[in-house]
């Protein structure tokens, strides 16, 4: 007979027996489960599980991102490499547009895409929306007009929208609570890599101006976006699916991946996201407020990705030096966003960390805004950089850490991610051409964003610890969360 599961697991049965509707062979599978939740596990069994999970999911995940960042940022690189003058893009606020526009659509399509995953499965719709905007931006390599461009930006940020989101609601559903940072870190860091190297590499393909009669410009659009096919077709053929649906590990790793989430949260067997749950998630104030944070960190991001290189001629380099002195500032944020991750995870703590890098940003930012000459203002790209990096893995663990339920973990991704869409559009609308070489309005609205930033940070911590100060003395109604034993992540 099997034991009684821990009280955690008994609250996820609960929610399964009474939300959703299970086959008989799933609820097979999650007896199954339940009868391994005694068995004991030793180190070397539970390392080289957890590394083969690590190895198996982070490295494709991260090198499709790459691909998502470079297709997404690229129109900085090929403007400076002369599509600007071939579309005509710096008359009025062209560039703006074909910009701002993506953002729009990215924004817009977050929360429909993610409520899909349960629908057609998270391998199928990754996999579609990965080769979906891979055609399309290998097409841009041959759009003759700036609406053209327009409107392939406008369908790049459709299918782009639908993958990040659902990439940390797969990540957050492997893993305790307190093991998420690293892993976001990770893989975000390789991404980030390959966004600092993406001006090389832009660098790189432009000089093939001319070859088979192609405008260098436009080989960045065509190699890149041939890379996004390629790594779709992979993600069909490698990409794991959610861990009770998993076939790549054996039956005692599963069991025991499963034993370890209802542990740490109670939810290792998914509930069905109705109707009823959306709008009662979509009612917590704590959802949006980690999305305004996440607006505030993905607006110096994208400042910085779209617009370094425009900056870096500003101040007087010429294409190629403004390309390769793009790459240099993206170096730094490997080592700080690792650290404060590894730490936020050993003391899961998550706050303090956020309020370091948060003021770091801001300080870079200051520099690059009002420093006194070029190399405080270069300087200054490090230093937002080393401390706006590490904000987005922090925030995406933050507020997935607080949410319990597949369900509500599957909203609360797609909220974050589609208000950091925000970002964005912020970015690319107040960094305008008119404002060059110092581009103050943008940078200043950069600035703000991080005051706001603390601000929302500060709000949440305090209401997070209140309530888990009135759960430990017996003063709220019902768990936190509907979840006996759980409290908020400081």
């Amino acid at each position: 007979m099997c034991p009684f599961p821990s009280p955690l697991m008994a609250s996820s049965k609960v929610s399964l027996n009474s939300d959703a509707k299970t086959s008989s062979q799933d609820y097979s599978k999650e007896l199954k489960i339940e009868c391994a939740h005694d068995e004991q596990y030793d180190s070397t069994f539970e390392r080289r599980t957890m590394l083969r999970v690590d190895f198996r999911m982070l490295p494709l995940l991260a090198a499709v991102y790459s691909t998502a960042l470079i297709d997404r940022i690229n129109l900085g690189a090929a403007h400076t490499a002369g599509m600007g003058k071939d579309l005509k893009l710096d008359v009025g606020a062209r560039f703006n547009i074909a910009s701002c526009l993506y953002f729009v659509t990215y924004t817009i399509f977050q929360l429909p895409g993610n409520l899909l995953v349960p629908k057609l499965g998270i391998r199928n719709w990754i996999s579609f929306c990965v080769i979906a905007w891979g055609a399309i931006a290998f097409g841009m390599g041959f759009v003759n007009t700036w609406q053209q461009l327009t409107i392939t930006r406008v369908f790049l940020g459709v299918f782009e929208a639908c993958y990040f989101p659902a990439m940390v609601l797969l990540i957050s559903t492997w893993y305790k609570r307190h093991e998420v940072q690293k892993r976001l870190a990770a893989f975000y860091l390789i991404s980030i890599t390959a966004t600092g190297v993406s001006p090389i590499l832009a660098w790189g393909l432009s000089l093939l101006d001319g070859k088979r009669n192609i405008a260098g410009w436009r080989w960045i659009f065509i190699v890149e976006g041939a890379l996004t096919l390629f790594l779709g077709v992979v993600c069909w053929l490698w990409i794991v699916d959610f861990p009770h649906q998993n076939k790549f590990l054996t039956a005692k790793q599963t069991a025991f991946i499963m034993k370890r989430i209802d542990e740490d949260r109670g939810d290792a067997i998914p509930d069905e996201l109705t109707t009823t749950k959306l709008w009662k998630y979509l009612r917590d104030w704590k959802l949006w407020a980690y999305g305004v944070m996440f607006v505030c960190t993905t607006l110096p991001a994208y400042a910085q990705a779209y617009f370094i290189s425009t900056i870096l001629k500003g101040m007087g380099w010429d294409t190629t030096h403004s390309l390769l002195l793009s790459a240099p500032p993206y170096g730094p944020p490997i080592i700080t966003c690792m650290l404060f991750s590894w730490l936020s995870d050993k003391y899961r703590h998550r706050s303090t960390f956020i309020y370091i890098q948060g003021l770091m940003c801001l300080v870079g930012l200051v520099l690059t805004a009002f420093g006194g000459g070029n190399g405080v203002r270069y300087f200054g790209t490090f230093l937002t950089n080393a401390g706006n990096v590490g904000t987005i893995p922090g925030i995406l663990a933050w507020s997935s850490n607080n949410v319990v339920s597949y369900s509500k973990r599957n909203v609360q991704s797609a909220v974050t991610v589609m208000l950091g869409g925000i970002g964005g559009i912020l970015a690319t609308t107040t960094f305008r051409v008119q404002d060059a070489p110092h581009y103050l309005p943008g940078l200043a609205v950069s600035i703000g964003s991080q005051v706001l930033l603390l601000v929302t940070a500060t709000i949440v911590l305090v209401h997070n610890w209140r309530m888990n100060k009135l759960s430990r003395e017996g003063k709220l109604s019902e768990p936190i969360e509907g979840q006996p034993g759980f409290y908020y992540t400081l």
